[in-house]
């Protein structure tokens, strides 16, 4: 019996998976939901959710970001506010939003700030951490920083798109700042033999990229080349998670040393990823949670997973599924989705 970590590298690397690797995510809003209900399904399906061990889930334990009401601000200056208790909140004060505080604004440390900024790093814990994952057969993970979201975090979102427009002076600089500071981060996670290095990136809106992409490899394309290749050169995979429609950019990303994608299926459809992903890139694909997750039925959930194994799926692997859990899905629908998997990992 193969180890998670080979038959995930496997998957990764079109080399014959014993089985397609499956996981569910659940929001803080989701857990404040349907608490113990919630952590009683976890518990029916150990092939998925693995060593969960109950109680381990506090459910009204929320980091700033994701409580109701709170304002506060992270380590890089960004003034955040949320309104809705277990989902996360939106930036709304942006520390470079007059370029005039380019001149004296500061990064924060990535060596000593996790990406919101609420509890300094660990990085002993972080190394035993990774020493445990391999010694119990998992994947060993390492994390990257935003990149395109943060430099909206930093200038305002409208303020940044008219500097795309305009090819403003000041805004190499800042996409010079925000990458040297994730390939520090990069590189002290690659240090410790990491499997896979991973981020996360929204680069879509519901039906377009959110830039040209003439904009996107003049300005950022770059940027996520260089990250890329700071992993890669230490051996570990790359892993890129975006919400939105991508598919014009996804042959950038491939060339640019991607190893996995993970593309919403909602705002890029079954076809388009088939066309540009499959046999290329590995895909964690990201299940239809705008529509089949959390307004089907429980077959509609389980002939969802079903076409897209048949669509995407291969026996030299390039698909794992990834479902998110919205408190708007029905755990009918969620025990569904579970059923599903498991059968599809018992292939």
């Amino acid at each position: 019996m193969i180890t998670e970590r080979e038959n995930y590298l496997r998957t990764v690397e079109f080399r014959g998976p014993r089985w397609i690797p499956c996981t569910l995510g659940f929001s803080p809003a989701t857990w404040q939901k349907y608490r113990e209900e919630l952590e009683a399904m976890v518990l029916r399906h150990p092939l998925i959710f693995g060593d969960f061990e109950k109680g381990s889930v506090n459910y009204d334990d929320l980091p700033l970001s994701y409580r109701e009401g709170e304002l506060y601000t992270d380590n890089w200056g960004t003034l955040w506010r949320n309104v809705q208790s277990g989902l996360e909140g939106i930036p709304v004060g942006h520390p470079l939003e007059d370029w005039s505080a380019l001149d004296t604004y500061k990064l924060p440390d990535p060596l000593v700030w996790y990406e919101r900024g609420e509890q300094p790093m660990d990085w002993e814990e972080i190394t035993e951490r990774v020493r445990t994952a391999r010694s119990k057969g998992k994947i060993a993970w390492g994390w990257g920083d935003r990149f395109f979201e943060r430099l909206h975090f930093l200038r305002g979102y409208e303020n940044l798109m008219v500097d795309f427009a305009t090819g403003v002076p000041q805004l190499p600089t800042l996409i010079h700042l925000v990458l040297e500071h994730n390939l520090m981060l990069i590189r002290r996670f690659a240090e410790m033999g990491v499997d896979v290095i991973g981020q996360g990136d929204d680069l879509g809106t519901q039906t377009a990229t959110m830039v040209s992409p003439r904009i996107w490899r003049s300005y950022l394309l770059p940027g996520y080349c260089a990250q890329f290749e700071a992993a890669r050169q230490a051996g570990a995979h790359t892993y890129l998670h975006s919400d939105g429609h991508i598919l014009e950019i996804i042959d950038d990303l491939i060339e640019a040393g991607l190893s996995v994608i993970n593309p919403q299926i909602g705002a890029n459809g079954l076809e388009g990823l088939a066309e540009v992903c499959k046999g290329r890139i590995c895909m964690n694909l990201d299940l239809d949670r705008q529509g089949v997750l959390p307004f089907g039925s429980p077959q509609d959930v389980r002939e969802h997973v079903r076409e897209a194994v048949e669509r995407l799926g291969s026996p030299a692997g390039g698909l794992m599924l990834y479902g998110e859990c919205q408190p708007n899905v029905p755990l009918a629908n969620m025990e569904s989705l579970c059923q599903a998997m498991e059968q599809v990992q018992m292939l």
